[in-house]
Formats: C-alpha cells, structure tokens, sequence
C-alpha cells in the first residue's frame, strides 16, 4: 500500500474524471493521497470531496494564493479546524509555506499568512504540509519562532544542512516527480543519503509530472499537455527504490510508515 502525501485532487484539472483517477491510484496500491486545501474558498468543497471518497485532507491558504486572500480567511481557517476537530480525515495545516521564485508576490504578506496559520497549527495541534521554494531559511527562521508538531516540507528543493533542519524539527521530506529526472542531480542525492526516516513521497498531481509524462516547451507551445495522478506514486517509487538499494516493498513500507508518523492521524 502506497501513500502519496501530497495531491491537489480537488483541482480544475480533475473536474472531468476525478472518480476515474481515484480509481486508477486504487488499482495502482496508492490507498490514500493526502489532498492539501490552497485557499478559503475551496475548504468546504475540498473537505465534502475527500469525505465522500475516504481520503485524508489539510486545510491552508497555499501562499501563491496570498495576494487575493484576505485577513478574514485565517479566523474561517481557524473556524472550520475547530469544527473538524474529530474528523479523523483532517491530518494538517496546509498547504502553507513561502514562495520566493514567483515574481510580483508580496513577501511581508505571504510572512504574514505564515506565521499566522503556523500558529493555527499549533493551537489546534496539528502538523503543518509546508511549500517550499526558495525559502527554507525563512521557514525554518518561522519554525524557530513558533514550532508546530512537525509535518512535511513538501518538494524539497535545498540543501543537506537545510533538510537536516527540517528532522530536526520533526519534519519529513517530500520526494516526487522531480526526483525522475536524472539532471536532477542535487534532489537525487538527497534521497539517496538522508536517513530512510526522513522519507515520504509525494506526486503533487496534476502537477510536477515525472521524467515519463514531462512536455517539452515546444510540445507545450503545440498544445500538448501532461497531467499528472497518484497513481503514477509506485513508478515514481521504483526511482527512490533504485537509488537507495531497496525493494519496491520496502520502499513502500518505510515511506508508509514515515507518513503515517509525520502525520499521526493517518494511522486511523
């Protein structure tokens, strides 16, 4: 059984066939995919549409979604964790973070929005699922000043010291896509000499598609699009597999059993 801990299936792009692509991550051994809410306005549907399908959810304003969000959103945030308080499917604060590779973002308002849900989080006792892109000091810089029950820097990008940053917080690191490339020389070895415990994997589906699904520019210029699913995890997985020396079972086992710890309401 697979865990892919991170996938935005409540997005647009699986409006036309969402039942089929759970299906399809079902078949595959992907039994649960974590689906990390990015704004207020999408709480309700995201938490109606992992209830129906018995899939794990997190609640967060994504910071790419800072500059529409407005300060009323962090009290509807703190409203609908109080109420889901018991909703064993309710895992994480998420997904929050910092991004500082899009231009025109507001970096004091996306450090705003950060510090505040970090807070929420630990109010609420939860984990948080992290967005991280060119920005790890500073998460890390906000963890300092408010820790949280650790949770996932999702499509870790940084470096060694950075990402031992992170375990030492008590956070997992996700592992997806990019790790397919074999350019992608830095993420590669990363998940080749961490500790097997610092370990989750991740598709972010539709997005960040593997080395098999990626369009060129000039493909996408044609037209042609790449979509990616949960159900491309245990492919994604045989990389991970291959450059650690393990099985594909053990790999299954171990990245199962780090989610499960980083995001202890997994388990039930």
């Amino acid at each position: 059984m697979w865990i892919d801990t991170h996938c935005h299936w409540d997005a647009p792009e699986f409006d036309a066939d969402r039942e089929a692509v759970r299906e399809r991550a079902l078949a595959a051994g992907v039994a649960h995919f974590v689906v990390p809410a990015v704004q207020a306005a999408d709480f309700s549907r995201t938490q109606q549409l992992c209830r129906a399908a018995g899939q794990p959810y997190a609640l967060g304003i994504h910071p790419l979604y800072t500059p529409q969000a407005q300060d009323g959103d962090l009290a509807q945030l703190d409203a609908a964790l109080r109420e889901a308080r018991d909703d064993p499917l309710l895992v994480a604060v998420g997904e929050i973070g910092l991004d500082f590779f899009v231009p025109g973002l507001d970096p004091e308002r996306q450090q705003f929005f950060y510090a505040e849900q970090l807070k929420l989080a630990a109010r609420h006792e939860l984990p948080v699922i992290l967005h991280v892109r060119r920005s790890s000091d500073s998460l890390l810089a906000g963890l300092r000043r408010q820790p949280v029950r650790g949770g996932i820097a999702h499509a870790f990008n940084g470096s060694r010291q950075q990402a031992d940053a992170f375990i030492e917080r008590g956070f997992a690191l996700g592992f997806g896509g990019t790790l397919t490339f074999e350019r992608s020389l830095q993420i590669r070895r990363l998940a080749a000499d961490l500790p097997p415990e610092a370990l989750v994997l991740e598709t972010d589906a539709p997005d960040i598609p593997p080395q098999w699904l990626y369009k060129t520019l000039e493909q996408r210029e044609a037209g042609e699009r790449s979509r990616n699913e949960p159900c491309e995890l245990p492919r994604i997985a045989q990389t991970l597999a291959d450059l650690r020396g393990w099985t594909l079972a053990q790999t299954a086992a171990i990245t199962r059993a780090n989610a499960c710890r980083v995001l202890p309401k997994l388990l039930a």
